[in-house]
This record gives C-alpha cells, structure tokens and sequence, in this order.
C-alpha cells in the first residue's frame, strides 16, 4: 500500500503538465479553446487527493492476486498471471481513479474554474453517477494498457536479471518500465481519446451515455486516424517517465519497507 501510494503521488505530480497537455490535444474544443498552455496545473488538487488511494488499491490488488495464481520466471503461466493480476487491479483502482480523472479533465479544459467548483456542478447536475461517467470506458482502457504493459515490465526485468545474474537494482526496474508504458500509450491512445471524449461531453448527449465504440466512430468520421491518435505523443513521453518514475519508485519504496 504505502509503496504504491507514494509511486502514484510521485508520478502525477511530477507529470501533471504534460497530461494537461494531452487532455486539451485531445478536447472536442481543440487544443486552444481547451486551454493551451494556460492554467497547465488545472485540476491537480483533484490528482493530489486520489492518486495515493488508486495507485495503493492497484498495487495491493495486483500483489495479492499475483500471490495467488501460479508465477515465477520458468512457468509458461507467468505472463498470463500478470495480466490477470492487473487486470483485476485495474478493475479495482478505477474506482477510485474514475471520479478523480472526470473532475480533473473537467478542470485542465476550463483552467478558470476551480476543482471544487467543478465538483460543486457535477454533483449537482448528475449525482454521484456523474463522477462516473467514463469509467466503463476508463476499465476498458486501462485493462489492455496493463495486458500490454504489466507482461512486458516483468518479462523485461527477468531477462535482464538472467542477463547479469542478478535481480535488477529498482533503476533497471525503472528503464524496463519506461519502456513497457511507452509501447502500451502509443497502441492505447484510441481508448484514451475515447475515454476523454465521454467525460468532457456534454451531460444527455450521445456521447456522455459512455459507448466506446460510439465514440471511436465519431472521432474517426469527424477527425480520421489522427482524431484516434491526438495526444499521442504527450501521453508516450508522460507514460514512459511516468513508468521509469512509478514502477522504479514503487521497487525502491517496496525494497526499503521490506
């Protein structure tokens, strides 16, 4: 809990520029109308409070569950088992993620309003079921990064390990996992487009109902491949520092406790 919690914090803070940056890229209202460089910090009371409790929940989900199913570096099953661990892991963080990212993404597309004013309107206008608007989209998002990401991590870490004879210092841990969330942002970005277009809509349209495939087919008719793939360069440089910071903080953190 505590070594993933202080990963989570350390990471969306540091990195909350650049995730500003990818949201207003990928805005129905464009980069400019979003925002632009104005305002970069928008939102980040929403971060700084949830992201300690959904990196934790992640972490103390995919341990456990990891813990329970077959694993280790000569079992064929190794790789299926980390994906069900983050699967689940995924599953259960977004609980908490899913209200904290509709209130952040709300706030860095309208940086002249504040995070609990933002708050104040969404439960006032949609309940509490408006603070989770999104997250069918943001588990469908986030289950295939992690298929791509957690398998590749792992996998990464046990060859260089067999490499040098060793198990890897948490700065390898953290170039493994740099590598492992760059190529899962970049084939994932069409459910992240997605995902920010259902929270940013508009409560009662088509879009705010959270149909993935409703969205992807908007964007691509209105914006083609590159409407699927806006901010896709933000979110690999966010997500690769992010998994050189997060999963690099988080053996290191673990390592001390332990």
């Amino acid at each position: 809990l505590k070594a993933g919690g202080v990963a989570g914090v350390c990471v969306d803070l540091i990195l909350f520029p650049l995730d500003t940056v990818k949201t207003r890229l990928q805005s129905p209202q464009g980069f400019r109308k979003a925002g632009g460089f104005r305002g970069i910090y928008a939102g980040v009371p929403s971060t700084a409070i949830g992201s300690f409790p959904n990196a934790a929940a992640f972490f103390i989900t995919y341990e456990n569950v990891k813990s329970l199913l077959p694993h280790g570096s000569s079992s064929y099953l190794s790789p299926a088992t980390h994906m069900v661990a983050a699967s689940l892991g995924e599953v259960v963080a977004c609980l908490i993620r899913v209200p904290s990212e509709v209130v952040k993404q709300r706030a860095q597309v309208s940086p002249s309003s504040s995070t609990l004013r933002i708050l104040s309107h969404t439960l006032y206008h949609e309940g509490i079921q408006g603070l989770y608007r999104g997250y069918k989209s943001t588990v469908l998002r986030e289950i295939p990064f992690s298929l791509v990401q957690f398998p590749l991590w792992e996998s990464l870490k046990d060859l260089w390990s067999w490499k040098q004879g060793h198990v890897v210092d948490s700065w390898q841990s953290a170039v493994c996992g740099a590598f492992a969330g760059g190529f899962a942002a970049a084939v994932t970005t069409p459910l992240d487009v997605a995902k920010t277009r259902i929270m940013l809509a508009k409560a009662g349209s088509r879009i705010a109902s959270g149909n993935v495939l409703a969205a992807l087919g908007d964007i691509w008719r209105t914006q083609g491949l590159s409407g699927l793939f806006a901010g896709v360069v933000p979110r690999m440089a966010a997500i690769s520092l992010g998994g050189f910071i997060f999963l690099g903080t988080y053996e290191k953190t673990r390592q001390l406790l332990l």
